[in-house]
């Protein structure tokens, strides 16, 4: 079937805008719009009418075109103006209250690119899908791929701000049904290394038990098992500056509520969630986070950075530095410790899932490697013990046994009771 014979059938099912009439045949031929094509389609229409009428006085494509093109109105002498397309129920004559809707839910959103989507209407839909199959339409572009690129242009002329197909800041959607649109903001990814000075502060905000979160009298009301994290100290002042409706923490593993974080810090990414300004100043943030930690927290090396970087931090291979202050229930040689100690270089831990994290833990036996262990001190009461090892190593367990969950372990080598009574993360390898 050729292009005016198609073109023929659509008029027949009824009038049809310029946008809608060129988007039918939008994969033929480049450089040009769909309103281009439709209205250089509805001409070739008319002028072949208008030979036929002519001719032989037969009118039947000026009757039908003459709902929607000037030129077939003119030819048969009648006045008025096109009427509503029915495919797009007149959508297209309304671009500009949809970008001015769109620049509005924007707001005052600080941003340099964006994308627009657009939901299509079950009405709208259906139209299409009706045309094509009547009409044996096999080039056609879709309604919401015009409407995003038209109203796109639209928005960046009125903004100066540019589209962006990959990861734009914002992403406009237009909810054809129910007229109006919404706008999903990109979050911005602020990447560094923290350190945690004190004990008793977990890594991330952690829901009251009694409550999950709720509010109780246990939790004063706070629905929070602690009054404060690594989280909310790093993210309040991320927030702050950013405008941001909350933020998420990403950390390259963590530590337990009892353990520092010292030396070099642990890599994380804190994410600024629905954030209205984006163009920060870190090295200020980094000033600012630090003030607020009070010496309980603190952050260095911030950047900002794209969330692919997440998933690097997560699925990252960390090796792990410790250094633990171990007592004993029984007095224990010098001698008979760095023994033992160095039984476990090399050596492939099997560990059964601790006691202590059962309940949130899959039950599995992890085999993990201690690369290097050594004695830093020694005295009546204690033993400073410095291990390198895999990361997901659990040391407490190394070193208690955890029941003979843990094999080899410290405990079980030198035949006396060993407890990690103090832990410190010096460094996280990546």
């Amino acid at each position: 079937m050729s292009i005016l014979e198609t073109a023929k059938k659509i008029i027949e099912e009824g009038p049809i805008c310029d946008h809608c009439m060129g988007r039918q045949f939008a994969k033929l031929s480049t450089g040009l719009t769909n309103v281009e094509r439709g209205q250089a389609i509805k001409l070739a229409l008319a002028m072949e009418g208008d030979a036929r009428f002519k001719e032989s006085g037969e009118d039947s494509i000026l009757e039908e075109l003459a709902k929607s093109s000037k030129y077939a109105r003119k030819t048969l002498k009648i006045k008025g103006e096109d009427e509503k397309c029915w495919v797009c129920l007149g959508i297209f004559d309304k671009l500009d209250l949809w970008a001015d809707r769109a620049v509005t839910s924007i707001g005052d959103r600080e941003y340099s690119t964006f994308l627009v989507g657009t939901k299509v209407s079950g009405l709208i839909g259906e139209n299409e899908e009706i045309l094509w199959s009547e009409c044996g339409i096999t080039q056609a572009e879709q309604f919401k791929t015009e409407m995003n690129r038209e109203v796109g242009k639209l928005i960046s002329a009125r903004t100066g701000k540019e589209v962006e197909f990959e990861r734009p800041d914002l992403v406009i959607t237009l909810e054809i049904a129910d007229e109006t649109t919404s706008v999903q903001i990109k979050s911005l990814y602020v990447q560094g290394r923290y350190r945690k000075l004190v004990r008793g502060i977990p890594q991330t905000r952690w829901p009251c038990r009694s409550c999950g979160g709720k509010g109780c009298d246990q939790c004063d009301n706070t629905g929070k098992q602690y009054p404060e994290s690594v989280d909310e100290l790093i993210g309040k002042e991320l927030i702050e500056m950013t405008e941001a409706m909350d933020s998420k923490f990403h950390g390259a593993g963590r530590e337990d509520i009892d353990a520092l974080m010292l030396g070099t810090g642990r890599p994380f990414v804190v994410e600024a969630v629905s954030p209205k300004i984006r163009s920060i100043d870190v090295w200020e943030l980094e000033r600012k986070i630090n003030e607020f930690a009070d010496g309980k927290v603190e952050v260095e090396g911030l950047k900002i950075v794209e969330k692919a970087v997440i998933e690097t931090l997560k699925s990252s291979k960390a090796d792990k530095v410790y250094n633990l202050k171990v007592t004993f229930k029984e007095p224990v040689s010098t001698d008979k410790l760095e023994g033992a100690i160095s039984s476990l270089v090399g050596v492939q831990i099997h560990q059964r899932t601790p006691q202590r994290v059962a309940h949130r833990r899959a039950d599995l036996v992890r085999k993990r490697y201690v690369h290097n262990m050594k004695l830093v001190e020694k005295t009546e009461e204690f033993a400073i013990i410095e291990v390198h090892c895999d990361g997901g190593l659990y040391v407490k367990e190394l070193t208690s046994g955890d029941d003979g969950r843990t094999e080899p372990s410290l405990t079980g080598l030198l035949g006396i009771q060993a407890k990690v009574e103090e832990l410190n993360v010096i460094k996280v390898d990546i």
